[in-house]
């Protein structure tokens, strides 16, 4: 192996440093915060609501983008995750439902 092939760039090397320290901080910071604060019910409905806020906000705008055919693999994924509660069969089955409705012209 060549030196070169272990070299880095000084910004690149100051930019992954500064972008561990502040996700580091971050997360910190959270786990601080929310150490502080009294957890109501409220504050409990709003958290337990927030990965699928997260999930939706993620996924929502692939949907829209990728058209009638996206959504279609998704809704398949979906229904196979429910039924079966396996992860990798249910993205085998959006990946053929996808590939079926390429074949298909959408």
């Amino acid at each position: 192996m060549s030196d070169a092939a272990f070299s880095v760039d000084g910004m690149f090397f100051l930019a992954v440093l500064g972008m561990t320290a502040i996700t580091y901080s971050l997360r910190a910071g959270g786990y601080w915060v929310m150490g502080r604060l009294p957890i109501t019910p409220r504050v409990r409905r709003g958290l337990e609501a927030l990965p699928g806020a997260i999930i939706v906000s993620t996924v929502l705008p692939i949907v829209l983008q990728g058209g009638l055919a996206v959504g279609l693999c998704l809704i398949v994924a979906a229904a196979a995750q429910i039924k079966l509660r396996k992860e990798y069969i249910a993205v085998f089955c959006a990946a053929a439902a996808a590939a079926a409705l390429r074949a298909g012209g959408l």
